[in-house]
């Protein structure tokens, strides 16, 4: 670069000195001339004085060079430093376009990306559930109240209305607080930052994210008005439970429109702001409670209210509504997974009615809570389900666990486990479908099958007793020469008729429930016992609409043909009685006629309860997610209690009614070991040996498994009797 040009850096060439060089000086001239002389009066001459040499001339004082090279180094260095600048600025616009290469398209409008809402409601058209990203009414700053607003700003940005976009003084602050306490404890991104990231980029935690934040909240500065920009990330921000916006947090935690909201609430929605999950009032209202008073204090700090107004916030603390899902949650996650099967997986947002029963629906989350944390909790019983329908099939209520925030799995719909005695219905049926009757005799004495010898509950062997009393009594050994009578194939398709769609083992072992089924399609199996053999389909939706009102689905009553002679089905349920009255289900007698099936399998690692009344079909299930055993808890005793408890409050105030089929008609009493007046079994068809189901089918392939030619069953006994 010259520097005889104009608008340089420096003007023209400077000399350059080096150390010990003297500069020529000029000869100094007086600073004015002398006074002409007057002329002199004659005087007597006098001796002259010697005049005195005029002084060198000074040299150049060591300061005077110091500054002449200070100045030069000094230009020097602004001279690099100006360079180095530029540098600096083509590097740093260098970095910067780098990071712009992969920036959202700016230009065109972001169009938010959520999933679609899904509103559950009950069958009497109240709302229980909603699931997806639910948002409410778009209001502008202007529209909401001021101490929304000023909670926002107290506790995220106070300087918004000032800087440019980004905020230098809180992002110091921020990295002196952080540094101070060790951790990542504050946040310096303005609100104009954090909507740039919600509109634009991902949650992404990195240091090109955080540039391009920066750059697009630069952008955003530019090109909108600081209302706009608030407007924007209110109605845009996440709050929890699936709630965007501040209008459809009101309304999910408050049950009221955001300009509704009073001081107290609009601190516990702007406190949602640093965790939506942590601080949300419907499942943390201490902590959320807590961070609303750290938002207030924010406020008086910030002079947006007074302390006051404060005290008195805090004197009147609102009540939070249900947290979101309330009661039937589980119920509201199986619909959910249903929608898509009647309207597609590409549907909007839709509001779909349920069959669901609220009333029974918490009547068997209180009831299954009272058992596990009671007498359950003794007995090492920790978790539960529950499984209520009619008799065509509509779910009244389903409870699939005890806590659903500690653990979304649904016992009641995916949990597989070994019914034990609880399958033995399906056993009897099918003896009656092969021409067997409820007073048929049948051996109730020690059984060996090759290696296998089941043994009965209690210890107990009958003798001689019918078939009605075996089921009551839940007799092992008797149920075991009952299937290898009829043929293990026959069991297998009167089961699967009914709706036990889980695959059956193929050996004597299923008929003491070795085969694993899960809680609602065995519930589902004995109405289509109630519902004299016709099976039913379990069903939760009655209606699906658009959010226009739009019917997208609606459900056409139906029914089924029978798998089973409906005459066989009303045999078996008289037999079922017996259970209650006075077989092993005695504990869950009702002030009504109902049938029903105990079950509990080895070790006691699982108790079932099932039964049904002429309104109603409930299956209960006890045990614990680990496998782990419980201490002697039997279907017939935690389960039946829990069953005769939800059975009772869900028919209060109706009047009793027969069981389908038996109007006019006894239950069987019991008969003791009396051998009624009647054909022997031996008349009943047996099957050949060989044939599908028949011995070959059943004690071979047992045989075949104990001799390490197959995998051996793991077989169960009622009540968690040992082998015998």
């Amino acid at each position: 670069m010259s520097n005889d040009r104009p608008g340089e850096l420096f003007a023209g060439p400077r000399p350059i000195q080096t150390r010990g060089e003297e500069p020529a000086l000029r000869p100094r001239l007086p600073k004015r001339a002398p006074k002409p002389e007057k002329p002199a009066k004659p005087e007597k001459p006098k001796a002259e004085k010697p005049r005195k040499a005029a002084p060198p001339p000074r040299k150049a004082t060591p300061k005077t060079a110091r500054g002449g090279g200070r100045r030069s180094i000094l230009g020097t260095l602004v001279y690099a430093g100006m360079v180095a600048g530029v540098w600096c600025g083509i590097a740093l616009g260098a970095v910067l376009a780098w990071f712009a290469l992969d920036l959202p398209d700016i230009s065109k409008v972001a169009q938010f990306e959520r999933r679609a809402s899904v509103t559950v409601l009950a069958a009497d058209g109240a709302e229980f559930a909603r699931f997806g990203d639910l948002h409410g009414t778009t209001l502008g700053v202007r529209d909401l109240p001021p101490h929304l607003i000023n909670a926002v700003l107290a506790i995220e940005d106070r300087r918004f209305y000032s800087h440019f976009g980004v905020d230098p003084i809180g992002l110091a602050r921020a990295l002196y607080v952080n540094w101070r306490s060790g951790r990542s404890a504050q946040g310096g991104s303005t609100i104009t930052q954090q909507l740039a990231k919600n509109l634009f980029l991902t949650p992404e935690k990195s240091l090109k994210r955080k540039i391009q934040e920066a750059m697009l909240a630069l952008w955003l500065e530019h090109r909108f008005t600081k209302d706009q920009i608030l407007t924007a990330y209110l109605n845009r921000v996440y709050l929890g439970a699936g709630t965007f916006g501040v209008d459809a947090a009101a309304r999910t935690y408050f049950g009221k429109p955001a300009t509704q909201l009073d001081l107290r609430e609009s601190a516990i929605i702007a406190g949602l702001l640093k965790a939506p999950s942590r601080y949300a009032p419907s499942s943390n209202p201490d902590e959320a409670a807590e961070r609303s008073r750290v938002v207030m204090g924010a406020m008086v700090d910030a002079g947006f209210i007074t302390a006051q107004e404060l005290e008195a916030a805090r004197n009147a603390p609102p009540s939070a509504k249900r947290k979101p899902g309330g009661d039937g949650r589980y119920f509201a996650d199986w619909v959910t997974e249903l929608v898509s099967a009647f309207v597609g997986s590409g549907h909007g947002d839709v509001v779909v009615r349920t069959t669901l029963d609220l009333k029974l629906q918490r009547a068997a989350e209180q009831r299954l809570e009272e058992i596990l944390a009671g007498p359950g909790a003794a007995a090492n019983a920790r978790q539960g389900a529950l499984v209520a329908m009619t008799t065509d099939g509509a779910v009244r209520a389903l409870v699939g666990g005890r806590d659903y925030d500690n653990s979304e799995f649904n016992r009641a719909t995916q949990a597989m486990r070994q019914p034990g005695s609880a399958f033995k219905p399906f056993v009897y049926l099918a003896a009656l479908e092969a021409g067997w009757s409820p007073d048929s005799p049948v051996e109730d004495a020690p059984v060996r099958i090759g290696g296998w010898s089941p043994g009965n509950y209690d210890g107990k062997f009958r003798g001689t007793i019918t078939m009605a009393n075996a089921l009551a009594h839940s007799s092992n050994t008797a149920t075991v020469r009952i299937i290898d009578r009829i043929g293990v194939e026959r069991v297998r398709r009167v089961a699967a008729g009914l709706g036990i769609n889980s695959p059956l083992g193929k050996d004597l072992s299923l008929a003491l429930g070795t085969s694993e089924v899960n809680l609602l399609e065995l519930t589902r199996g004995y109405a289509g016992i109630a519902n004299r053999g016709a099976p039913v389909w379990p069903y939760a939706i009655t209606e699906i609409r658009d959010r226009d009102g739009n019917v997208l689905y609606r459900r056409q009553a139906g029914g089924s043909v029978p798998v089973v002679d409906p005459a066989h089905a009303v045999q078996l349920t008289r037999m079922m009685t017996g259970v209650i009255e006075y077989g092993t289900g005695k504990s869950a007698k009702l002030d009504r006629p109902a049938a029903a099936k105990s079950g509990t399998t080895q070790d006691y690692r699982d108790a079932w309860f099932v039964g049904f009344t002429a309104d109603l079909v409930a299956g209960v299930w006890l045990g614990n997610d680990n496998n782990a055993e419980m201490k002697r808890v039997t279907g017939g005793s935690l389960p039946a209690k829990l069953w005769q408890g939800f059975m009772l409050d869900a028919h209060a105030g109706r009047p009793p009614r027969p069981l389908p089929g038996m109007e006019g008609a006894p239950a069987y009493v019991a008969s003791g070991i009396a051998e009624p007046a009647r054909a022997s079994p031996a008349a009943a068809p047996a099957p050949a040996r060989g044939s599908s189901g028949g011995v070959a089918g059943g004690i071979g392939s047992l045989i075949e498994s104990l001799t390490g030619k197959g995998s051996a069953p793991q077989v169960q006994y009622d009540y968690g009797n040992p082998v015998r």
